[in-house]
């Protein structure tokens, strides 16, 4: 599969992201792959938990630098396909009946961010580093904004989103976004602690429990999932989202930097 590998391992199965040359960024073919893959495996009754990792130095550096800049020359339309595409993707692997387990190291940027807030349990390593930047480059994180509210409540998202700061492993645990941290020589014997928990407990209860979560604190129906998209479009196409997406690929401050109050 493209930048997916995936593996069984009796009632688990395993998915990596598999482009660690760019540190597992998102572009538009893993997208879709990813979303095919979770919307395969929640018919599936015999699987019994998902595990999602990153190959090499990172678990997911957000978006992928090519990515952005085909995204640069999209028109509104397929600005907007594009967005729902993503959207699809956290609400279909939000909508996983069975637990969705993040193992997480280096960098979760961005979308990679968003990855852990669809998780149902997350372990990472305590040398990640976290963070929805997006409005440091002129955007926004939109279509995962539901999913980050329903983990950590709106006021810690709120926080999150507008400062766009990198935060550590051990912010993201006191915050709720991530469950587990430890050393990189325990991630492993962690991630198979809450494995091996998951196990003593009956997969139709697990199903039964994710329904009623569902039911009780609702995921992002189609209409809000289009809101999500639509805004994010909206902003890339925006003066600032060109200058912010330009700035970050010639990999200089983007022009507002400079008429900020205290800034020279």
């Amino acid at each position: 599969m493209t930048g997916l590998q995936v593996e069984r391992r009796g009632g688990e199965v395993w998915w990596t992201l598999d482009r660690p040359e760019v540190r597992n960024a998102l572009d538009d073919a893993l997208v879709a792959t990813l979303r095919d893959e979770a919307r395969r495996v929640a018919t599936d009754a015999s699987v019994r938990v998902v595990v999602l990792s990153g190959a090499g130095a990172s678990f997911c550096a957000g978006a992928d630098l090519g990515w952005m800049r085909r995204m640069r020359d999209y028109d509104d339309a397929r600005n907007l396909e594009d967005a729902l595409a993503v959207a699809d993707l956290f609400h279909a692997l939000a909508s996983l009946p069975m637990p969705l387990v993040a193992r997480v190291h280096g960098a979760a940027l961005g979308g990679g961010s968003g990855l852990l807030a669809v998780s149902d349990l997350v372990v990472a390593r305590d040398d990640t580093v976290l963070g929805f930047t997006e409005a440091r480059v002129g955007i926004l994180p939109a279509t995962i904004a539901p999913y980050v509210i329903r983990r950590i409540g709106i006021a810690a998202a709120r926080t999150l989103f507008l400062r766009a700061h990198r935060l550590s492993a051990g912010e993201a645990l006191r915050l709720g976004l991530v469950d587990d941290v430890c050393g990189a020589d325990r991630l492993d014997a962690v991630l198979r602690e809450r494995l091996d928990e998951l196990a003593l407990g009956a997969a139709s209860a697990h199903r039964a429990t994710k329904a009623l979560l569902g039911a009780l604190a609702p995921l992002p129906d189609a209409a809000e999932r289009r809101l999500t998209a639509e805004a994010i479009a909206r902003q890339r196409v925006s003066e600032d989202g060109q200058e912010g997406l330009r700035a970050f690929l010639e990999r200089r401050p983007p022009s507002w930097h400079a008429t900020e109050p205290g800034r020279a």
